[in-house]
């Protein structure tokens, strides 16, 4: 995974919404999964969230299905993800990266060690 640049992160009260924001390029592959992964406080490893890839399929996690939307916006090089009906479990750094020669469902599984990673965006939901 190739981590890219997220934002739109904050604090929010259960049941609200929130959307972050990725920025996808400058990245070239032809075959790729790209989307969300997070990673709670006090985990060590993250997890797949919400994944998008090149033929267009998704692949959400269970948990948030049915509440957690990506998309991408290619005029904008912006990949999104719109969070609705947030629960405090949510609470976790978001992490936007680009899964080269993956499907979204192979990228999904993927459980990420991210020390060494940079910056990604926090999520906090109070009940």
């Amino acid at each position: 995974q190739v981590q890219l640049v997220a934002s739109g992160g904050g604090s929010v009260q259960a049941g609200g919404s929130m959307r972050l924001s990725c920025a996808t390029s400058p990245h070239t592959y032809t075959v790729y999964a790209v989307g969300w992964y997070r990673q709670a406080p006090g985990k060590g490893h993250g997890e797949g969230v919400a994944l998008m890839d090149s033929d267009g399929l998704t692949s959400y996690r269970d948990s948030v299905k049915g509440r957690f939307t990506v998309s991408e916006d290619n005029a904008k090089n912006t990949l999104y993800l719109q969070m609705n009906s947030l629960k405090p479990d949510d609470t976790a750094m978001y992490y936007c990266a680009v899964a080269p020669s993956m499907t979204a469902q192979q990228a999904l599984g993927v459980n990420i060690d991210f020390s060494g990673w940079g910056q990604g965006t926090q999520v906090t939901v109070s009940s």
